[in-house]
């Protein structure tokens, strides 16, 4: 009986979701990760051992290049030739380290994250943890080398120490995708790492520091008193609840001040919704005063650069405000909204940006209540300047 072959189809494809290897023929098959990611692989054997061989990632590679590689490989393979070593040498990335695998996926995913800080901390955890086999050879990494980065650090450093492991199995993956390496990934948790490394006692989760909400008042009228962007950031953030990132990447096209009214674009915010933001009297005066214009509404050193996420934290230590932080004026302000006001509890969540309810209250409920939420923060920014 003939093998099936061309078993997908490109709307078949689409409708793929499931986690796991999906065939086409011939040995190529569609891998599907957990995260959704898809992408080509080829499977046979030589010598009586299996070999993974990637294709590339879909749907950069089309279901018809992912076929024609396919038939070069079984052409190679009938010549008694291996595909792998062939095309390796070819493309001269037989000694490609886990460094350039690494360097190489950040500058391919940095486009999608939002701010520079996450950029940093990728490079700089792999760099600082993963060292020992940052110039190892990407297919020769196995589970002992990454149980040797992961061990010192598991329970000691527990947050630091999964973000290791999870950016590792990332870099692994994608070189696997590239057809850099084959086999399991040694970094993956389910049914690897999570038998060799003890499980972590879970504390209680910590929330970022903040400042009670009858002191704020206070501190606001310091805040004001203060020269520069950075005490303007911070008072713009507390008047409107919002993220750090959301106010030092603000850009004037986003604010209209004549309507009172602030649009923070899907892309900048962390759940990838649109957020609309009723600016109170007092958060218009403030912007008006910058002297709107185009552009970063809180630039840095360059026009084009917003300022440092640090700059509103540093601004708290000089004036010894140690033990509060900048995204705890959101806690604040939630408090002040559910202790001091009759607003319902899904109003002060909308401010803040959160979802609330589930899946099916969310799709019929499609208003974001705007109107309730101008009242609301123009009643928090009476009480700031109480």
């Amino acid at each position: 009986m003939a093998r099936e072959i061309n078993k997908l189809n490109p709307l078949k494809i689409k409708g793929l979701s499931k986690p796991g290897l999906h065939l086409d023929g011939n040995g190529l098959y569609l891998s599907v990760s957990k995260t959704g990611a898809k992408a080509w692989v080829l499977i046979y054997y030589r010598n009586k051992k299996r070999t993974e061989l990637g294709l590339g990632p879909f749907p950069a590679v089309s279901l018809s290049q992912a076929r024609e590689k396919c038939q070069e490989a079984a052409t190679l393979r009938a010549q008694g030739s291996d595909p792998k070593q062939q095309w390796r040498s070819a493309n001269d990335v037989g000694d490609t380290t886990f460094g350039t695998v690494a360097l190489d996926l950040i500058e391919l995913l940095e486009a999608g994250w939002k701010n520079e800080k996450h950029r940093a901390q990728w490079r700089s955890t792999l760099k600082t943890y993963a060292k020992p086999i940052w110039d190892k050879p990407v297919d020769a990494i196995c589970v002992d080398d990454v149980l040797a980065i992961l061990r010192p650090i598991w329970t000691t450093k527990a947050e630091t120490a999964s973000r290791v492991r999870g950016r590792v199995e990332a870099v692994l993956d994608a070189a696997k995708v590239r057809g850099l390496r084959n086999g399991e990934n040694p970094a993956s948790w389910r049914g690897n790492l999570a038998l060799l490394l003890p499980k972590r006692r879970k504390g209680p989760k910590q929330h970022h520091s903040a400042m009670p909400y009858d002191q704020v008042p206070a501190f606001v009228k310091r805040l004001r008193k203060l020269p520069g962007n950075s005490a303007k950031a911070l008072e713009l953030l507390i008047l409107t609840a919002a993220r750090t990132s959301e106010i030092i990447d603000a850009d004037w096209s986003e604010f209209d001040l004549d309507k009172g009214l602030w649009t923070v674009p899907a892309e900048r915010m962390k759940a990838g919704k649109e957020h609309r933001v009723p600016l109170s009297k007092r958060a218009v005066e403030l912007l008006k005063n910058l002297n709107p214009g185009e552009g970063l509404v809180f630039p840095g050193s360059s026009p084009k650069k917003p300022m440092s996420n640090m700059a509103m934290a540093m601004l708290l230590r000089r004036l010894k405000c140690d033990d509060v932080t900048v995204h705890g004026f959101r806690s604040s302000f939630r408090d002040w909204a559910g202790e001091t006001t009759t607003f319902p509890r899904e109003i002060a969540e909308h401010a803040l940006a959160h979802q609330v309810g589930s899946e099916v209250e969310r799709a019929y409920r499609r208003g974001d209540a705007l109107d309730q939420r101008g009242s609301m923060m123009e009643e928090w920014a009476t009480f700031l300047a109480s």
